[in-house]
């Protein structure tokens, strides 16, 4: 009975502003995953800093870009 009130009360707009906060919060946690294993493996094999720092950063940079995305299609949600 809860979730189909909480549902009613939820307007298509209300779910977008849900749905951008949603792809920020994962994208925080991605970032912050990525960024926790590259100074793990940086730290193992301080040799392949090179090797490891480079594809973190595009991945980085992708999430980053996916993310971006999903916020803003999200806002035009909001904004419609």
């Amino acid at each position: 009975m809860f979730t189909t009130i909480l549902l009613e009360a939820i307007s298509t707009q209300g779910a977008a502003a849900i749905g951008a906060g949603i792809v920020a919060i994962g994208a925080g946690l991605g970032l912050g995953k990525i960024g926790s294993s590259a100074m793990d493996a940086m730290a193992r094999q301080p040799e392949a800093i090179s090797k490891i720092q480079t594809p973190m950063i595009i991945i980085g940079a992708l999430v980053e870009g996916v993310s971006l995305i999903g916020v803003v299609a999200c806002l035009l949600g909001v904004l419609k």
